[in-house]
């Protein structure tokens, strides 16, 4: 185990890093003096470093994201912005921007430090320029570190890198800066890359069979070697992670963290402040486990410029690592070198955000209300404020400094969203329905056209002789009246407002009359909403209706949580042969072992 000095800006010396820049950053962009920084590197990064989280329009997700508070946007046209499917703005004064189409074509614009945009030169331009290597490329994953460097992975499973490359950053073999997207093979050639992340100017990839790759600049052991020698070009992180399928990764600074499928958090690099979360300030040149997060299942991970966020599968959120602005969230500015619970008298809690450039966090809760603290707008919020956004990226746009993206942002349009809100005000409509529904003596207006449009069942039942469709108010006897009308809000808004119990009945509705898109809905509102009291009728109810992938969701979640999913009621009700059937699956996964 190696430590590193602190960095301080008066000229003193650090073994882990070279001198210090010439002149101190920027007041509001000072990192704590604790962080060591590379040489010849602006003192703050920028990274979208934590998988993409999942996109898909539940009613409990809110509005979408109002891109409109990223002044950097409003360099483009009407017709451009209208044009932009993803987003990702970065940089040292949120200067840069690169941005999607929906025709899959890469555009970028901005300061262009150490060539970061791609476009093949260092110099800046307010005009979008188009990334000709990336045509037609569909982008899954984008990162960005303070060298700069930028990181792109495809829905192919492509590796491409630009930008500063002191450090071998890149991982092309070199330290030659790369002005224009390459295509990064090392080590990778059968591999399919779903995920990059970046430190300040280290880089992770992580592949679909759940391998993690590191390279680039590794004086703290960022890149999980066993050394600290520099990595020059994507090697495989093993030790403590052989064997292991990571599901996640996230950078800090310079350290890096991986997320295992079985709920298990892995640190390796600097932990000056504590940021890997392993009960002391020893730097780890390989990954180290959080032992003290044993006992609980991580869903999801996020990284600060020098702390973390970990979310349970069971909405719970932990946080450690330094806390000199409030980051943390636990009404003090002490730093914690393990894990400590924070929102504990808040509801549960479905995403966390964080971004390596900044001091700053934010949490989404299922109901919606986003929550940030850390240092927003220059304050010190040392306890999560509730505020009036309906998305954590909200925050960034508002309140980090600088006003990066945590993620790359999927953008929806005015248009769509007018057409969406003209069919939600009719649903339901006494004035403009022309069929009734009546469920358990209530009444539910619709127009037969919108079901005609939207619903196979429907279309079928208006067309043919059947006795329904000749009807004005059609009795439902089957499913309870929030279950059908939950159904018949689905086709006019896309979206579901359920609880996961009843979320179950609609499950059964949309299997009936194959809907899969709600089916899906149903699914990822049921394991936002999982619990250990419900986790086994819930399993029950995946079985029950054909829901595969929920199935093994639910199945993952009793086994994690096993000794109190079998103390539940739920438990001993269920049918004889499901519960020899779960002993023996679990088995064979190894639940049972000591």
């Amino acid at each position: 185990m190696q430590r590193c000095c602190s960095v301080s800006w008066d000229g003193s010396s650090d073994p882990c890093s070279s001198p210090p820049p010439a002149s101190p950053p920027p007041l509001n962009f000072l990192p704590s003096p604790l962080y060591p920084v590379p040489p010849s590197s602006p003192p703050s990064s920028i990274t979208h470093h934590h998988h993409p989280q999942d996109q898909e329009k539940l009613g409990l997700a809110g509005a979408m994201v109002d891109v409109s508070k990223w002044p950097l946007l409003s360099v483009l046209s009407a017709q451009e912005q209208a044009a932009v499917r993803q987003v990702y703005i970065f940089g040292t004064s949120a200067n840069e921007a690169i941005y999607i189409t929906h025709a899959n074509e890469v555009f970028a614009f901005g300061l262009n430090c150490s060539g970061c945009l791609g476009t093949g030169d260092s110099v800046s331009t307010i005009v979008p320029k188009k990334l000709d290597f990336l045509q037609g490329k569909k982008v899954v994953s984008l990162s960005y570190g303070s060298g700069p460097h930028v990181l792109l992975a495809t829905e192919d499973g492509q590796l491409f890198a630009w930008g500063h490359n002191v450090y071998s950053q890149l991982g092309n073999n070199t330290t030659s800066a790369g002005l224009s997207p390459a295509l990064i093979t090392n080590n990778l050639q059968s591999k399919k890359v779903t995920e990059v992340a970046c430190g300040s100017h280290h880089s992770l990839a992580l592949t679909q069979d759940g391998e993690v790759f590191a390279w680039g600049y590794n004086n703290c052991g960022q890149v999980g070697s066993g050394s600290t020698t520099n990595q020059p070009y994507p090697r495989k992180v093993t030790g403590c992670l052989q064997g292991k399928a990571a599901v996640g990764i996230t950078c800090g600074q310079t350290s890096s963290l991986a997320l295992i499928d079985n709920g298990e958090v892995y640190g390796w690099g600097y932990n000056g402040n504590g940021q890997l979360g392993i009960g002391n300030n020893g730097n780890q040149l390989c990954p180290c486990r959080l032992a003290t997060l044993q006992g609980v299942c991580i869903q999801q991970v996020v990284a600060g410029y020098a702390h973390c966020l970990a979310l349970t599968d069971e909405g719970l959120l932990y946080a450690w690592g330094a806390n000199t602005y409030g980051q943390l969230g636990t009404r003090n500015k002490s730093n914690h070198l393990s894990p400590v619970q924070i929102m504990v008298d808040k509801e549960r809690v479905v995403e966390v955000a964080a971004c390596h450039s900044t001091h700053t966090s934010a949490a989404k809760t299922q109901s919606g209300k986003v929550f940030m603290w850390g240092q927003c707008r220059g304050q010190s919020m040392v306890l999560p404020h509730l505020t009036h956004f309906t998305a954590t990226d909200d925050v960034f746009a508002c309140f980090a400094t600088p006003s990066v993206m945590w993620r790359l942002l999927s953008v929806e349009h005015d248009d769509f969203m007018t057409a969406s809100e003209a069919l939600r005000k009719e649903f339901d409509s006494p004035e403009t329905s022309d069929l009734k529904f009546s469920v358990d003596g209530k009444c539910i207006h619709v127009h037969k056209a919108v079901l005609k449009i939207r619903c196979e069942h429907f279309r079928s039942m208006f067309r043919s002789q059947w006795s329904e469709g000749q009807q004005d108010v059609i009795e439902i006897g089957q499913f309870s009246y929030p279950v059908y009308r939950s159904f018949l809000q689905f086709l006019y808004t896309d979206t579901v407002e359920l609880p996961p119990e009843d979320a179950i009945g609609l499950l059964d509705l949309a299997t009936s009359y194959c809907e899969n898109q709600l089916k899906r809905l149903c699914q990822q509102i049921i394991k936002r909403g999982i619990t250990v009291d419900n986790a086994f009728t819930l399993l029950s109810a995946a079985i029950r209706y054909d829901a595969e992938d929920l199935e093994e969701f639910c199945f993952r979640f009793c086994v994690n949580h096993l000794t109190q999913v079998t103390q539940t009621t739920a438990f001993w009700q269920v049918d004889g042969g499901m519960l020899k059937e779960f002993i023996s699956r679990a088995s064979r996964c190894g639940a049972f072992k000591n």
